[in-house]
């Protein structure tokens, strides 16, 4: 088979649960796949500011982003592309926001371009727990007079919130007019429609002339579905949960703890330089 793209999922896939990785593995598996004319995309639900911290010591310009689940995708020359929530969307979240948290108060956060805001409400505790995904955090009044291109909107619940029970509601309640998907981190992603790392990844298939056939995707959570449908050699984690190994069923050689992403890179890349 023939490579020429291969993208990761960041939590719970490339990351061990410390959110490390083998640098010096990974650097020299991009020397390889430079030789081989491979591209290595990050594809996350993180902003692509929190995407660049992990991969500090990796030469960037070896590196595309897929950031904000698909929202947008860019390189060190800039933004390729992107697909914000328009006002009038955000509006109708924020309406039915307000009409059905009564019993139960949620998190709001607008994860734009430039930075992430919260209300002028949030607590400081609040704030910090926000601060741990999203670089810049600016609390604002009013978030209709946000001057910035919004790519996520997140709702985040309590702990012990059903997260699986929101997204199904949203998904009725705005039908294909937003897409919604939870997040693995006890939150509900609302994104504009057909916008999920799938469609960055057909962004880069135009850009690039490169196939689905040719393409590479680890994953393991339910954002991840849409792009490891998408491409010809899906991988999924050993430590996903069952519903995703129902649902793809090529694992990659190893858990995230122990470098399975790497491990099967390096297995692909062996076999594509002896074909």
């Amino acid at each position: 088979m023939t490579i020429k793209l291969i993208a990761t999922d960041l939590d719970g896939t490339f990351l061990r649960n410390d959110r490390t990785f083998d640098l010096a593995r990974f650097n020299r598996l991009l020397d390889q796949m430079e030789d081989q004319d491979v591209k290595m995309v990050v594809a996350t639900g993180n902003k692509v500011e929190q995407t660049l911290h992990y991969f500090k010591e990796t030469p960037t310009n070896r590196l595309t982003y897929i950031s904000s689940n698909g929202a947008m995708v860019s390189d060190t020359t800039g933004i390729l592309y992107k697909r914000p929530v328009s006002k009038e969307q955000i509006k109708k979240v924020l309406d039915w926001n307000t009409q059905t948290r009564a019993k139960m108060e949620n998190l709001i956060v607008l994860s734009g371009i430039k930075a992430a805001y919260v209300s002028n409400h949030a607590t400081p505790e609040m704030i910090q727990a926000v601060e741990q995904f999203y670089p810049k955090v600016i609390q604002v009044e009013k978030f209709l007079e946000i001057e910035d291109d919004i790519l996520v909107m997140e709702l985040l619940w309590p702990e012990n919130a059903d997260i699986k029970y929101f997204v199904q509601v949203l998904r009725k309640k705005f039908g294909e007019e937003l897409h919604t998907t939870g997040s693995g981190f006890g939150s509900v992603s609302i994104l504009a429609a057909n916008t999920n790392k799938e469609t960055g990844l057909e962004a880069l298939s135009r850009i690039w002339g490169i196939k689905p056939e040719e393409m590479v995707a680890f994953g393991d959570n339910s954002n991840d579905l849409e792009m490891l449908r998408y491409v010809g050699h899906p991988f999924v984690m050993p430590n996903a949960a069952e519903f995703m190994k129902e649902r793809i069923s090529q694992q990659a050689k190893a858990d995230n703890e122990n470098d399975g992403v790497l491990e099967t890179i390096e297995m692909l890349l062996a076999d594509q330089s002896q074909d």
